[in-house]
């Protein structure tokens, strides 16, 4: 208690001595980046500081005085200085969603008229000073989503030097996403009072211990998230009794453990208002009991996945009538599922995979109209697919994989005209391919129907699922040819059609389909000679073909030239050139050419015979000089990117690139002038520049005045000049040339005439907004970011995806950039999904801990967790609902707690409308005019499309959002569908207004 009244006497003699509130708002400046300065000129300028960007002063006694600091979100960098302390009147200071680094200064503990203090998403580090304990009338603390490290100091949530019995007046308390460590502070007695608490949100940070008993006192309590960290002990039993208000419970991913789930059920009945319930990721055993049907009938979401609940799936949960989302998967349940389960009539997503679950599907299921998503692989259920499903018209993905179901397949699941994923493999169906199922148009991601007894020939209807991505008919009793028709799946990617009984030739078609990736032909009757579509397609990575009848010679080109023996195995017919295990083609003499020499020697003679040598002898010398190894030139990538560290001035060495030296780019900046400098970011400027050859170019320079040593500016630069090195693609930037010397490093890019992405979202506008070039842009984002996780030669994780790090050329194609930040990885198969990656460098930012920026960066990412390149798709989800919306991931009001895709989410689909800015349309202007309702309808189905992708890539789960190739497809259709709109709107025939869209 002494050591706490000396820090207040010490505040107190600073907060008299410091000077005016003049002086300590330009303290301030002073301590921020030179960069962070050009956003506040006015603080320089204007000589009346109540007029200063941020500054709001009051209007009443005390006059003139700073009531509210607010300069969230103003991309501005530096230290926070201790001298804002002396703004003794001020109420509100938020500094949110920036790049602030160093210490949280102690000395804010003197501004006791503080209300609000919100410092979250910014860099700071250290420990949260006690000193914020002092601030007596403190109703919202937000310090969230920094590098925080050491306890959670106790006097936050009690002072005892203050009076006997305090009455604390804090209402919102957010320190989540950081490095806490230790218990949770709560007081264990009644000396401290925290009657109006609302939000305790402590997410993502490092704490242990049990959950504090006194958490029971705050009867206010609306939010509690203490997802993500390393809590143990057994499941509080009597805390949440008395709390009526309370709607979000999180206690997802920790170590909490119980045997009876009963008590804990109970102890929430009382919870009235309970809408989200996450107990994933714990230990917690025993089996479902009936009070799970007595939690609160408002209940939205249930989450009890991955742990280790057994027993059945009791029928008073379909008492929860209100559920959209319920997750059972990854325990250990047993018995056959309830039908009872039909009552949940509003449910949405319902995942009961990797159980032990027995027993027939329900017909009932038919009855939940709004089912979108039902997942029961990896069971034991046996029976026949109900016909009941084709009842459900929002059916998009029917996941009944890895079971023991027989019977055929149920033709009226081609009545389900939205299902986007079909997945029956590993099952006993029996029978043929409905030609129902083979006609799904509406097929976008994969029909897997492998390891399963089917048999007849492959339906021709099949050539109408024009979206699909990947089919694996693989491991039946197929038989027939394959018919040419499946050329008209034009979005194909996979194809595996391996394990059955196809003869004949293989169409044509098939190699040019356009996407196509991988095919799987093995173990099968076919035969013939490889069509040379294969060979000249440029997107087929691996290809199969072995133990058929195929025959002639393996070609040498394209794909494979990468394939080895066992991709042609088992086919005797077969021979090739230097391929282990293959037979080698004979190259047998041509004697027609000695019975010309013959019959010409009979007829014309000596003359004739001595032009016929002329002939042959040319021949044969334009023969060796034509089979002659070319000489090749070494790749500039090679060259320049080489030796990074032994070089002074980085230059190309071949004609194809400049060379150009350090004092070229100076005088093409103009000494890299301020006038010049058109973007800032993590690492440092970027200016443009004109050479002599009037060539224009960006030059992005290293920052060496950063707060970060030099190894990691080198570590940046080597890391962004490897990923441009191996990569090469129309949606990615391209490098001209770079420099580095010791106390230079430089990148040389083309200049893009229409800047960032971000300068057009919120400064100047080249073109109108329209959602043709939303879509075509976010197209073309996801086009290069496919590229980096799937197809690079190195795969790689960008981590820093947002609109700053997108450029847009001449033609408005937009190109990612900026790889300062991004991690190589070596992985299997598409390079990362499976999460097996090893890292070549690592994705880390100037902190050594934030894997990218503020408002885009993956929540598993404050975890602690590895970059990923699901944590892409996050940004990307982000930067997509960003764009449809046109407001900034940091400007949503966190008073409310929602982060860009919870407020977007609670508009959606009813009050979507009133989040679109008006000037976002849909460039259709006859449509427009001669059907304004048909118009509409059509900009609301776009929109639509636009949202659900954004919130499904920004899932809290990694495992639940697609990969980029999903991301693209979908993309590449929205788009091809505005432009056959575009073209439609064109022509003079208008649509029928009375037909669907």
């Amino acid at each position: 208690m002494a050591a706490h009244l000396i820090t207040i006497l010490l505040l107190t003699t600073i907060h008299h001595s410091a000077g005016d509130e003049r002086s300590s708002l330009l303290s301030f400046l002073a301590g921020l980046a030179p960069h962070s300065v050009l956003s506040l000129t006015d603080w320089n300028t204007s000589p009346n500081l109540c007029n200063w960007t941020g500054v709001s002063c009051h209007h009443l006694p005390p006059w003139q005085r700073v009531a509210k600091l607010d300069l969230s979100g103003r991309n501005i960098h530096g230290k926070l200085s201790p001298f804002l302390s002396n703004l003794s009147s001020l109420e509100v200071l938020d500094l949110s969603n920036n790049f602030l680094t160093g210490p949280i200064p102690a000395e804010l503990g003197s501004l006791s008229g503080l209300k609000q203090l919100s410092l979250s998403s910014n860099l700071f580090s250290g420990t949260i000073p006690f000193q914020l304990g002092f601030l007596n009338l403190l109703v919202y603390l937000d310090l969230g989503g920094n590098q925080l490290t050491g306890q959670i100091p106790s006097t936050l949530f009690c002072n005892y030097s203050r009076s006997t019995i305090n009455q604390l007046s804090l209402q919102y308390i957010d320190l989540s996403n950081n490095s806490l460590t230790g218990e949770i502070p709560l007081p264990s007695n009644d000396l401290c009072l925290l009657d109006d608490l609302r939000y305790l949100l402590l997410w993502s940070n490092q704490l242990s211990g049990s959950i504090p008993p006194a958490l029971s006192n705050s009867s206010q309590l609306e939010w509690i998230d203490f997802e993500s960290n390393n809590l143990s002990g057994g499941l509080p039993l009597y805390i949440f009794n008395n709390m009526p208000y309370l709607q979000f419970l999180s206690l997802s991913f920790n170590n909490l453990s119980t045997d009876d789930l009963n008590p804990f059920f109970t102890s929430l009945s009382n919870c009235s208002g309970l809408q989200e319930l996450e107990l994933a990721g714990n230990g917690l055993r025993g089996e479902l009991p009936p009070s799970i049907g007595d939690l609160s009938v408002n209940l939205l979401q249930l989450h009890l996945e991955q742990n280790q609940i057994t027993g059945p799936i009791h029928p008073n949960i379909s008492n929860l009538v209100n559920l959209t989302y319920l997750n059972l998967s990854n325990n250990v349940f047993n018995g056959s599922i309830p039908p009872e389960i039909s009552r949940l009539c509003r449910l949405e997503r319902f995942y009961l995979s990797n159980n032990r679950l027995t027993g027939k599907i329900p017909p009932s299921f038919g009855k939940i109209l709004q089912l979108g998503l039902l997942d029961v692989s990896d069971n034991e259920l046996s029976g026949s697919i109900p016909d009941s499903f084709a009842h459900l018209p929002q059916f998009r993905r029917l996941l009944l994989n890895g079971n023991r179901l027989s019977g055929q397949i149920p033709p009226s699941l081609g009545n389900c005209i939205n299902l986007e994923i079909l997945d029956l493999s590993y099952n006993q169906l029996t029978g043929e391919i409905p030609p129902e199922i083979a006609g799904l148009q509406s097929l976008k991601l994969y029909l897997n129907l492998s390891n399963n007894n089917l048999h007849g020939h492959l339906p021709l209807e099949m050539s109408k699922m024009d979206m699909i991505l990947a089919l694996d008919l693989s491991c039946n009793n197929l038989s027939g040819m394959i018919p040419s028709q499946i050329g008209s799946c034009v979005a194909l990617e996979y194809l595996n059609l391996s394990k059955n009984s196809f003869v004949g030739h293989l169409p044509s078609s098939i190699g040019a389909l356009p996407y196509l990736k991988v095919l799987d032909l093995s173990s099968n009757k076919l035969a013939g000679a490889m069509p040379e579509s294969l060979e000249a397609s440029s997107t087929l990575r691996y290809l199969n073909v072995s133990f058929n009848n195929f025959s002639g010679v393996i070609p040498g080109d394209g794909v494979f030239k990468s394939l080895g023996g066992s991709s042609f195995f088992g086919n005797p017919w077969l021979c090739g050139y230097n391929i282990d295990g293959i037979t080698e083609c004979r190259t047998e003499p041509d004697h027609r050419l000695g019975r010309l020499i013959r019959i010409s020697l009979s007829v014309s003679g000596a003359v004739i015979v001595l032009v016929i040598m002329f002939f042959i002898a040319c021949q044969m010398m334009m023969r060796r000089r034509s089979s002659s190894p070319k000489v090749r030139l070494p790749s500039f990538s090679r060259s320049v990117f080489e030796d990074m560290d032994s070089m002074e001035d980085f230059v190309s060495n071949y004609h194809d690139y400049p060379r150009l030296s350090y004092q070229q780019l100076v005088e093409a900046t103009n000494g890299f002038a301020d006038t010049n400098l058109i973007g800032s970011g993590r690492f440092g400027r970027v200016y443009k520049g004109n050479l002599r050859t009037s060539t224009k170019i960006a030059v992005k320079v290293l920052d060496q005045m950063l707060d970060c040593s030099a190894t990691q500016l080198t570590d940046s630069f080597k890391r962004e000049c490897e990923v441009l090195k191996r990569t090469k693609h129309r949606n990615l930037i391209k490098i001209v040339t770079a420099c580095s010397r010791p106390d230079f490093k430089a990148l040389v890019l083309p200049l893009m005439p229409n800047g960032s992405l971000e300068r057009w979202l919120y400064q100047t506008k080249p073109v109108d907004l329209s959602l043709e070039l939303v879509v075509r842009l976010l197209s073309d984002v996801a086009e290069g970011m496919a590229y980096l996780h799937h197809y690079s030669p190195v795969r790689v994780v960008h981590c820093d995806l947002k609109p700053s790090n997108v450029l847009l050329d001449g033609d408005m194609t937009a190109l990612v950039a900026d790889f300062g930040i991004a991690r190589l990885v070596k992985g299997v198969g598409d390079g990362g999904a499976s999460g097996e990656l090893q890292s070549l460098a690592s994705c880390i930012s100037t902190s050594g801990l934030l894997h990218g920026s503020v408002g885009y960066i993956a929540p598993e990412y404050g975890l602690g967790g590895h970059p990923s390149t699901q944590g892409d798709v996050y940004s990307f989800g982000v930067l997509l609902l960003e764009m449809i919306t046109g407001t900034r991931p940091t400007d949503i009001v966190v008073h409310e707690g929602h982060n860009l895709h919870e407020w977007v989410k609670n508009h959606y689909p009813n009050n979507i409308e009133s989040i679109i800015p008006t000037d976002l349309t849909l460039n259709l202007p006859s449509l427009a005019q001669h059907d304004p309702f048909y118009h509409n309808k059509l900009k609301r189905t776009v929109i639509s499309e636009l949202v659900e992708l954004g919130l499904v890539c920004t899932q809290y789960s990694p495992s639940m959002r697609p990969t980029m190739i999903d991301v693209a497809h979908e993309m590449a259709i929205l788009k091809q569908d505005i432009s056959r709109l575009v073209v439609v709107d064109s022509s003079p025939t208008l649509p029928d207004s009375s037909s669907d869209c």
